[in-house]
């Protein structure tokens, strides 16, 4: 008889969270010994969505209208019922539950419901210096309520078990590091379609490609990509812009690029399926990360499979995928000044970015494949729950 696992996240957009569940989900269907359900709210908003793709995959999946990321006392009391009873129907040998709003909810449902194992993976931590502090102590609250429902809590960086820790969340036996995966195979053969993927976009061969992949959303650091642009124009003006991705704040970012008076300079390319984006960095020449928080920074992952120099800032688990001068550049947060000396450094020496890209990808092959991150996930689970439970 297989194994039983509930796979919950609060929502199945275009992003790093979700990904990794999407491919903890595909690889764990395909094993002989567990049958997976994967949960989860609406994918509501700009930023595309990977519950299609859950389904096309056979994986089970049941989308629960009242399950949002923001805080909402009534659709949260009625999300976690709906929960309770949704786990009991289900009977799982292991609840595994991610992000914060899913993972507070779909711990407390689980103790609730008797389940023999539940376990946690933070991806990111919902409290940060960017909040208000209220809303951190509140986080910190549910948090801590929700790691003594936990048997095991797993961080896709120790930078993020290490903040966890900081604010007495759980106890440091509880944690796991089982690092974020990717499908690696398509950014490793993509680099044959650079060519044609950068006429597509409109880029002539000249010209330097330096991406940004990221939800045009608060914290994403578009901003300081923008302040620095004109600077780095100025000494290479063969630099051309490519931010991927959509959201909010797209017109508001647009603006400030006309404004500047850049606009030959950017390329907005909008939503892209995540197929796509190997053949967007097989296009790159220098990937950038500004985002001010991020878990384990999977975009900078990804430039460094394809081969390209990462230019990022120096927040959570940056450091555990870039190493400065090695793969890439970290640089401190929101420094303008620094982003735009490290794209010139690395713009006008070519054979250097070439060889931090070679560097980063041997690297980073090793170390981030969905593979991998599976197979250390059935490890776990099994420890846990080594027959039925």
């Amino acid at each position: 008889m297989k194994k039983r696992v509930l796979h919950i996240i609060t929502r199945m957009i275009l992003g790093g969270a979700q990904e990794n569940t999407l491919l903890s989900c595909e690889g764990l269907k395909k094993h002989p010994d567990f049958d997976v359900t994967l949960l989860t709210g609406p994918a509501i908003g700009p930023e595309g969505e990977l519950i299609e793709r859950a389904r096309n995959s056979g994986i089970h999946t049941i989308v629960l209208p009242y399950l949002r990321r923001e805080l909402h006392p009534w659709r949260d009391i009625k999300s976690f019922h709906a929960l309770l009873k949704i786990i009991r129907d289900i009977n799982p040998h292991i609840v595994h539950t991610h992000s914060s709003k899913a993972g507070i909810l779909g711990r407390f449902a689980s103790y609730c419901a008797r389940v023999p194992v539940t376990i946690h993976t933070i991806h990111g931590l919902p409290y940060h210096p960017y909040l208000p502090w209220w809303e951190n102590q509140l986080y910190i609250l549910l948090e801590k309520a929700a790691a003594r429902c936990s048997d095991s809590i797993l961080c896709v960086a120790d930078a993020m078990r290490k903040q966890a820790l900081a604010a007495g969340v759980g106890r440091s036996e509880q944690y796991r590091i089982v690092y974020s995966g990717m499908e690696i195979g398509g950014y490793l053969k993509a680099g044959k379609e650079r060519r044609p993927w950068r006429e597509k976009l409109g880029i002539s061969p000249n010209e330097i490609v330096v991406t940004k992949i990221a939800r045009l959303f608060e914290l994403k650091g578009h901003k300081y990509v923008i302040e620095a642009a004109p600077d780095i124009i100025s000494k290479c003006p063969e630099v051309k812009f490519l931010f991927v991705g959509d959201g909010i704040l797209r017109p508001q970012l647009e603006k400030k690029v006309h404004e500047l008076g850049l606009d030959d300079h950017f390329i907005f390319t909008g939503l892209l399926p995540p197929s796509d984006i190997p053949f967007i960095v097989a296009a790159t020449d220098i990937l950038v990360h500004a985002s001010l928080r991020e878990g384990l920074p999977r975009v900078a992952v990804q430039g460094l499979l394809g081969g390209k120099p990462v230019v990022c800032f120096n927040t959570d688990g940056a450091p555990e995928v870039v190493i400065d001068n090695l793969t890439g550049r970290l640089i401190p947060p929101k420094s303008v000044r620094e982003l735009s000396e490290a794209i010139i450094e690395l713009s006008q020496n070519r054979e250097k970015a070439r060889k931090m890209g070679l560097k980063g990808q041997k690297i980073c092959s090793q170390q981030f494949s969905a593979n991998k991150m599976v197979n250390d996930l059935v490890k776990i689970y099994n420890e846990y729950c080594p027959t039925k439970c």
